[in-house]
């Protein structure tokens, strides 16, 4: 019998390295633009932090001051207050990135193709639809978690290197431009870019209004966030005037009734802007100044309780997704 022709079956690849290594051949552009970026980040950083060192032959004062010491006027070089500007954006700018992870998830990976019928060709061989969606979550969440896990390392190098100067300006933890990218806030919020976007594909099966809707709903979430991140751990209170002015978080500040009752300076300063706001606190029947801030410490608990939360919705969109998908193809 003749043996030509035939051939050992090769047996499909096990587990997800089928589907993986063929998302890696289809979207090699998209991941090598991804791999751009990441790089274009790093050197901005980097840039940023030799050309402060470089510039820092024309200081004269331990503190960056290019005029007389002791002089009372500070004048920082034009490279220390452009890397404190660039620096200001870091937060903004990982939250972009997340989003655009989130809307690639959602249209060139997933909906384009259920839109298009593509899927049915993988799921016919060797890839069952959990697979598929599993593949498709699994790829860019690891890709995303080592990208955001470098920036936040290169980043909190030049953020420290630049803001440790105590005249560095709008360089503060605290800040929502800086915030996110500071810690693993970033690298949640890439999850859940992963995970709302293949939510939102399965659910919508369209790849613009998949993008769109992706792009929405993550937006809501970083604005919502940003504005009560402040209510994520409980505020410290100071009574009197002495507490401390510098590293904290200002929340809130006025004074209080003797039965307690919290007047604060803002409502003085509409009611009578450029007034004696002191005097119209103690006409209202205020006797002790109060503020609430957040001190340096309170850093980690903030940064973690938001990870938390973002993590919790990405695995509640991940679990989502998986029923939308086995309840529409089994």
């Amino acid at each position: 019998m003749s043996a030509i022709g035939l051939r050992t079956p090769v047996a499909p690849a096990a587990g997800l390295q089928g589907p993986v290594r063929v998302l890696l051949r289809q979207h090699r552009r998209s991941l090598w633009a991804a791999g751009a970026l990441l790089v274009l980040g790093i050197s901005i950083v980097v840039g940023l932090r030799i050309w402060v060192a470089v510039a820092s032959s024309g200081e004269l004062c331990a503190d960056g001051d290019t005029s007389r010491c002791g002089d009372g006027s500070y004048q920082p070089t034009y490279a220390r207050t452009s890397a404190e500007n660039y620096l200001a954006s870091g937060g903004t700018a990982v939250l972009l990135l997340a989003g655009l992870i989130g809307v690639f998830v959602a249209g060139p990976l997933i909906a384009r193709e259920l839109e298009s019928g593509t899927y049915r060709l993988a799921w016919a061989q060797s890839a069952s639809p959990a697979q598929w969606l599993a593949a498709r979550l699994a790829l860019p969440a690891a890709l995303a978690t080592a990208g955001m896990t470098t920036l936040v390392l290169v980043y909190r190098w030049g953020w420290s290197g630049i803001g440790s100067n105590p005249h560095a300006f709008g360089l503060d933890w605290f800040q929502s431009g800086i915030q996110p990218a500071l810690g693993p806030t970033a690298v949640a919020y890439a999850l859940l870019a992963v995970a709302v976007g293949a939510l939102c594909a399965v659910v919508v099966r369209r790849t613009v209004l998949s993008m769109s809707l992706t792009a929405l709903v993550l937006g809501t979430v970083m604005v919502g966030l940003g504005k009560r991140r402040y209510e994520l751990w409980p505020t410290v209170r100071h009574l009197g005037i002495d507490y401390p002015s510098s590293d904290i978080w200002h929340i809130e500040s006025g004074m209080l009734t003797t039965s307690g009752k919290e007047i604060h300076w803002a409502d003085c300063i509409r009611a009578d802007p450029g007034g004696d706001l002191a005097g119209c606190l103690r006409n209202r029947g205020g006797i002790t100044t109060f503020v609430d801030y957040h001190p340096a410490s309170h850093f980690w608990p903030l940064q973690l309780v938001e990870t938390g939360i973002l993590l919790a919705l990405a695995a509640l969109a991940v679990a989502l997704a998986f029923r939308v998908l086995r309840r529409r193809h089994g």
